[in-house]
């Protein structure tokens, strides 16, 4: 089967097809989607080799030991825990300590033709929520992580920098909570995109507040989290959403006088994901810039790492 596998270089490859274990689903891909932490591997971010993507749709093509999963469509959840550690005991699954992650760790990704992923994982997609939609369950779900881990309401002042991928769908979701919401970016057209959700649109030089309860850093640079800390209130908190390929370096100072909480956050619960694409509450298909086949894989990464560009995906069946 056709790949886009990294090794030395990037590069589109034919590759063995995967033979899954019993309890495992295959799933041919549909669509998959390149997002920052997979131009962050490029750039060196956690040595990964091998096959890329893990945001994706597709149709289950086999399943040994859950037939009853053939022919549906789904995304599927990208830890894959070994549920025998102190962490999966815990109940702490996503980050077990010898979890595989798809197309990051130890498991093929889904920039392929066909991907294999544990049926455990598996959620179906509605058919109301069409490919181009689908394919965004995960990261969105990554954004609503963010309201699982801290408690956000009408009365809570977010403020969220960057107008990339990742931080106009963590605006989608927040705005489902009725916060006083502020997206601050530097591409007009961008904004735009989510003016609808009624958040407050700024530019980088023109950030009126710094009282913010939470700060949310979505830029994938050392600047964005200056900026996020910058502006947030005494005991407010920082949230550091995106990856990044280099060190961060932090002055505590600010951190203890003012009791800053600094947290992290990584992927998130499908669930709401799914029913708000369902419901109509989200419409993540603006951001879609362009969709290439698989065996132009090399120029839709191209596409993707030019400077403000936003989603751009691939079709395995193309």
């Amino acid at each position: 089967m056709r790949a886009i596998v990294l090794e030395d270089t990037l590069h589109v490859a034919d590759v063995r097809a995967p033979i899954p274990e019993p309890h495992e689903a295959v799933i041919r891909v549909q669509r998959a989607g390149i997002c920052g932490t997979d131009l962050a591997i490029l750039r060196g971010y956690a040595e990964v080799r091998g096959i890329l993507g893990h945001e994706f749709v597709g149709e289950v093509v086999e399943a040994e030991m859950a037939p009853q999963w053939l022919g549906r469509r789904v995304v599927a959840e990208i830890n894959v825990a070994c549920g025998r550690c102190d962490r999966c005991r815990d109940g702490l699954g996503n980050h077990c300590s010898r979890r595989e992650v798809v197309g990051v760790r130890g498991r093929a990704g889904a920039m392929a033709e066909e991907v294999i992923v544990p049926v455990q994982n598996l959620h179906e997609v509605p058919e109301s929520v069409d490919d181009d939609a689908a394919v965004f369950v995960e990261p969105l779900a990554a954004a609503f992580r963010i309201a699982e881990q801290l408690e956000i309401t009408e009365g809570t002042r977010v403020g969220v920098w960057g107008d990339g991928r990742l931080g106009l769908l963590i605006v989608m979701a927040l705005a489902t909570t009725g916060c006083a919401l502020t997206l601050v970016g530097r591409h007009a057209h961008k904004l735009d995109l989510v003016r609808a959700t009624g958040a407050t649109l700024r530019t980088s030089d023109d950030v009126l507040r710094s009282d913010f309860d939470v700060a949310v850093d979505a830029t994938g640079t050392a600047q964005g989290f200056a900026d996020a800390l910058a502006h947030v209130r005494p005991r407010g908190t920082v949230v550091v959403k995106s990856t990044l390929s280099e060190p961060l370096s932090i002055d505590p100072t600010r951190l203890v006088v003012d009791e800053i909480s600094v947290m992290g956050s990584r992927c998130g619960p499908f669930e709401p994901a799914i029913a708000a694409l369902a419901a109509g509450t989200i419409d993540p298909r603006p951001l879609v810039e362009s969709v290439y086949p698989l065996s132009r894989g090399l120029e839709a990464f191209e596409h993707a790492a030019r400077p403000g560009a936003l989603k751009v995906l691939l079709d395995p069946r193309r």
